[in-house]
């Protein structure tokens, strides 16, 4: 070999361990920018998730979950902290210890702290519903409930019309729908004024989805919106599917809740039960969540200790309550619960209106409570790729 090819294949080789180096040292570099970025963004947990799965949404869960505590807004931002949960919606205004301005901030400040962000929430607000309790007047108590919400750093503030009784009284479910209307349009320029959406719920059998999208588009879709909840629509023959169809494009808040569905003589009957362990796909249900409304928070309602309740659909007086529902949206109602089966494993049924619970059942019923919650929360984490915080 010659002087000169001998020369020639040491500088290839060094160009070779050269441009070797200088791989590495762009692999370095971008790693460290990578590491940096990553520590400006308070969500950084978020980008924790493969780049091959979809961002998850936040989770978190509604304080009626624990009712049985009687916890204040403090504590509740505990226990949410705990879990290592993204929200929490405080939907009832008596969750909050006082509502003076100081001891609002104090509650912001300290969801701050957690990187907790807080949806709002309030009563019945329908003046003619059978739940609306003696007080001040509808708008009044919105407005309350928009203003503390502001205070608590909340951008959305659930409420509901009323209930199934609101179905079969004296006025039809039309005239309170037009009374929830004028309520929301009297208060419509406060409401925008805080930046805090009016959430609405379906409630209880108060309404089926198509009904509340007419109320959130005839007040104002600015400024009204939907708190979905998964557990009430079996009250009014709905698969929950549907009603996420229907209410996706205004959808804001939530209250996910399973189901046991299943046929009965009369017709159906449900119970509410862990999440996950019900008739409805939730693996699909998010899916579709997360598509249709990326934005809106994912907060658990778990509601368990009550009995199965029918829902009489083979009655002609049950049709008396719902004419104009959709013969389609009906045979999805019918094939969920075709598909379903009663719930067989224990629970402690004690939760349930005007019965007289025994301490030793209370305390059952707290314990229930704390740890159904815990796991359905485990479940929309390992199982649905939902919530942010518990990924650090």
């Amino acid at each position: 070999m010659t002087y000169k090819q001998i020369r020639k294949r040491i500088g290839t080789r060094r160009k070779w361990m050269h441009a070797r180096c200088h791989v590495r040292q762009l692999r370095y570099i971008s790693s460290m920018l990578r590491r940096t970025f990553l520590g400006t963004l308070p969500a950084a947990a978020a980008l924790a998730v493969p780049q091959s799965q979809p961002l998850p949404v936040k989770l978190g869960f509604d304080t009626y979950s624990l009712r049985a505590f009687k916890w204040k807004a403090g504590e509740l931002l505990d226990f949410a902290a705990q879990q290592k949960l993204d929200t929490v919606q405080i939907s009832s205004l008596d969750d909050f210890a006082s509502r003076e301005p100081a001891y609002l901030q104090k509650i912001k400040d300290q969801a701050a702290r957690a990187n907790i962000s807080i949806d709002g929430g309030t009563g019945c607000i329908c003046p003619s519903s059978k739940s609306f309790k003696a007080g001040p007047p509808a708008s009044e108590r919105v407005l309350e409930g928009l203003r503390i919400s502001k205070a608590v750093g909340a951008t959305s503030m659930r409420c509901y019309l009323g209930s199934s009784d609101d179905r079969t009284g004296p006025l039809p479910i039309e005239a309170h729908m037009e009374n929830t209307i004028k309520v929301f349009k009297s208060v419509r320029t406060e409401a925008l004024d805080l930046g805090v959406k009016i959430a609405l719920e379906n409630h209880n059998g108060d309404m089926q989805a198509r009904e509340v999208r007419t109320i959130i588009e005839e007040s104002g879709k600015d400024f009204v919106a939907s708190c979905l909840d998964t557990g009430n629509p079996m009250w009014v023959a709905e698969d929950p599917m549907v009603s996420l169809e229907v209410l996706a494009p205004y959808v804001v808040t939530t209250h996910i809740r399973d189901s046991a569905i299943f046929e009965h003589p009369r017709g159906a009957a449900a119970q509410w039960v862990v999440l996950g362990q019900g008739s409805v796909d939730f693996v699909k249900f998010v899916a579709q969540f997360r598509k249709l409304c990326p934005k809106s928070t994912m907060q658990l309602e778990v509601i368990t200790g009550r009995p199965p309740r029918i829902v009489p659909y083979l009655e002609p007086d049950f049709w008396k309550a719902f004419p104009k529902t959709p013969a389609a949206e009906f045979y999805r109602f019918v094939a969920l619960a075709k598909s379903g089966h009663p719930y067989m494993g224990p629970m402690v049924i004690e939760d349930v209106t005007g019965l007289k619970v025994p301490a030793t059942m209370t305390e059952a019923l707290k314990e229930q409570q704390r740890i159904d919650l815990i796991q359905s929360l485990d479940y929309a984490k390992k199982s649905l790729n939902a919530g942010v915080n518990w990924r650090v």
